[in-house]
């Protein structure tokens, strides 16, 4: 009869189709599912708790800090031109009052955005300071002037607001067609308070 020799364990270096190699103690498939688990879990988390409060808390912020500090920046420009404060006595009533006479306000101006068959549109809001009577031109041409500023607006496409610098030039068409509605350089500063594309 032939002696038996004792079984040795099979080393790490043995063939994969070795039957005594065993997985690692406490592995397995683990370690490799939770990071695959909690990576989208971890990134809802992030988003919903830390990004979406500080988007909603800038979008929600007071806009009439933007507002005021706009105006105050037209005066000082005036200043140095030697035109100095809004007459009328409207100084003396602080930011509010000097505010309402340095400009006209358009609110809440909603249009289609051209090329989108109505499906998107803009909305803005926005300060118009200049001359010292423009107030009063304005209210005095108030349905010319809208006419101009929807007509502008809606002439806009998508592509438009989304090159660099699109509100600059925004801003220097609607003042080009303003002063061009008055027959004179009447509106100097746009101010946007609110621009929305939906």
């Amino acid at each position: 009869m032939a002696e038996k020799k004792p079984e040795t364990p099979p080393s790490a270096d043995a063939a994969p189709g070795a039957p005594a190699a065993a997985a690692p103690k406490g592995g397995g498939l683990l370690p490799a599912l939770l990071p695959v688990v909690l990576a989208p879990a971890l990134t809802w988390a992030v988003a919903q708790f830390v990004l979406l409060p500080k988007i909603t808390a800038a979008l929600n912020a007071d806009p009439h800090a933007e507002k005021a500090a706009a105006p105050a920046k037209g005066e000082e420009k005036a200043k140095e031109k030697g035109h100095g404060a809004p007459k009328g006595g409207h100084g003396a009533k602080g930011e509010a009052g000097a505010e309402a006479a340095a400009g006209y306000r358009f609110e809440n101006v909603v249009v289609n955005l051209s090329g989108t068959m109505g499906t998107r549109y803009l909305k803005t809001s926005f300060l118009v300071t200049g001359a010292e009577d423009i107030v009063a031109q304005f209210d005095g041409a108030k349905p010319q002037l809208g006419d101009v500023t929807l007509g502008v607006l809606s002439s806009l496409t998508l592509a438009d607001l989304e090159e660099a610098g699109s509100k600059n030039l925004l801003r220097e068409r609607l003042l080009a067609a303003y002063n061009q509605a008055l027959g004179g350089k009447v509106a100097e500063n746009l101010f946007f308070s609110e621009f929305v594309i939906q």
